[in-house]
């Protein structure tokens, strides 16, 4: 780097080539742009808004009132009743979307998640009551995965050996996709990371004559240790792990290999999940998609920034702000986050 130069109005080149001038001091000074919140605000190159951000959202068969989950304090698990109260909440806060997981009874489950694909299961009533609710005022988003509804808690259907069957399963998602278009969702999100998944769902959609409903892919989901709050708001059944069709950590290429297969069989929106442990993959997705691109703010990372703040250990709307515009400056056009609504309402 050049040293510091003397004469007025002398330039010289950055390592970038970029032209620079030095002043009279020599000395650089990239903190007059700091200086104050409306400088900061002027100048700033990534912003935060409430349409960036989706709420994912519980809804629990049986249940008469709301019930919060234990491992992620201010989340909940919701009857009918509280969905829409929250929903209502979270789109007047000015939220991008809604993501609706259902939870059945556990005596309903069974090894094809039968109840995911009735009309009368609790996601597809959620999705219901939604769509009649905020449905022209936000985005209806369901979770296309077999998990919270097989009693084995696998994303799908197991095979003799006790293997996922890929294509058993993705045949599974098709018939769970137009019931899910049925019932009102205006976006599937692929969450189970079959091999063809996005495909089969297309084109299903498309002969139901449901082409207007959009799929999210979960184009690059690893294998976490953050899911674990997860489980407890699904009443997860299951044993063992899924890391035979979730993406290993390790793995950096294949994540673009994933997002291309997608897209060609017809992603209109992509997804990173988890975010914070893989801004990195994010980075390089949304360096690469021509589509949007979604990340989720997974449900351990919740838990860690609120747990900490919880202690004093770190100003929780300070985490969560930075957190939320971390994960944006990767490349997001869309986070999912529990803390939709209150960081919306922080951002109006």
């Amino acid at each position: 780097m050049p040293g510091p130069v003397a004469e007025r109005g002398r330039w010289s080149r950055a390592p970038t080539g970029t032209p620079r001038l030095h002043t009279m001091s020599g000395i650089e000074r990239p903190r007059r742009l700091r200086r104050t919140p409306a400088l900061r605000r002027l100048v700033a190159e990534t912003s935060l808004e409430p349409r960036h951000l989706v709420l994912p959202m519980f809804v629990v068969d049986g249940l008469s009132e709301p019930r919060e989950i234990g491992s992620m304090p201010g989340v909940f698990q919701h009857s009918l009743d509280s969905l829409r109260k929250a929903a209502t909440e979270a789109v007047a806060a000015g939220v991008g979307g809604l993501m609706l997981f259902g939870v059945p009874k556990p005596e309903d489950k069974d090894p094809l998640g039968s109840r995911a694909t009735d009309p009368e299961g609790i996601l597809n009533r959620g999705l219901r009551a939604l769509a009649a609710e905020v449905g022209d005022a936000t985005v209806v988003m369901a979770d296309t995965c077999l998990d919270e509804f097989t009693d084995h808690g696998h994303c799908g259907v197991l095979d003799g050996s006790g293997a996922v069957d890929n294509d058993a399963t993705v045949r599974r998602y098709v018939e769970m996709a137009l019931a899910q278009a049925e019932a009102g969702a205006d976006l599937l999100g692929t969450s189970g990371m079959m091999d063809g998944q996005v495909g089969a769902i297309r084109a299903g959609l498309d002969e139901a004559g449901r082409t207007d409903t959009a799929i999210l892919a979960y184009a690059a989901k690893y294998a976490s240790a953050f899911y674990g709050p997860f489980r407890e708001a699904v009443a997860s059944s299951l044993e063992g792990d899924r890391r035979t069709y979730q993406q290993d950590a390790a793995n950096r290429r294949e994540s673009i290999r994933e997002l291309e297969l997608d897209l060609e069989q017809g992603a209109d929106i992509v997804m990173v999940k988890p975010a914070m442990s893989y801004l990195d993959i994010l980075r390089e997705v949304a360096d690469r998609s021509p589509v949007p691109v979604a990340a989720y703010q997974i449900s351990g990372e919740y838990s860690m920034i609120t747990a900490a703040a919880e202690r004093g250990w770190i100003d929780r709307r300070g985490a969560v702000l930075e957190s939320l515009t971390g994960i944006r400056r990767a490349g997001a056009d869309i986070v999912l986050t529990y803390w939709a609504t209150e960081a919306a309402l922080w951002l109006s």
